[in-house]
């Protein structure tokens, strides 16, 4: 009776855990809240953001409307992530849209306006790291790495 009770007990958890591993849309840790878009489209979806909430301003909406986008943005820009240089640089802009933000609630909205402008060209700058990533990984492919991915380049990684 042991034996058996043992026997269904693990016949249960085996296909209980077959169950799990058969659907695909399983999430492990953090992965699945970002990373829906490329980090280039995560830029430019970051920008529009930021040229709504400047468009709120001028066309004076309320303070709510214009805090909305800008967390809006600032929610977007999480989709961002390329290296850690890029990710420094989204933080100093992600800095410049909480300040407007702040400027925003108290009422400043020259203030919020010249910070999101600045935001906006943070981010722009972001793209420019993005392909200078790109460059930087194909001139630094080393003799090894070009037989490994089997990517004949005579220039890469010659020993002098």
């Amino acid at each position: 009776m042991k034996l058996l009770k043992s026997t269904a007990v693990v016949a249960t958890l085996a296909l209980s855990l077959g169950s799990f591993s058969a659907t695909a849309d399983v999430c492990l840790g953090m992965a699945c809240m970002y990373n829906r878009m490329t980090a280039a489209e995560g830029i430019d979806a970051t920008i529009v953001q930021v040229n709504e909430a400047m468009k709120a301003i001028t066309s004076k909406s309320g303070d709510e409307a214009i805090i909305d986008n800008i967390k809006e943005a600032l929610a977007t820009s999480k989709e961002i992530n390329a290296n850690d240089k890029v990710d420094r640089n989204r933080n100093r802009a992600n800095d410049s849209l909480k300040k407007a933000r702040s400027a925003v609630k108290e009422g400043d909205m020259v203030k919020a306006t010249e910070l999101l402008k600045e935001a906006e060209d943070r981010f722009s700058g972001l793209k420019a790291m993005i392909d200078l990533t790109q460059a930087d990984r194909v001139s630094q492919q080393t003799n090894m790495l070009n037989r490994i991915l089997d990517t004949p380049d005579p220039s890469a990684g010659v020993r002098k």
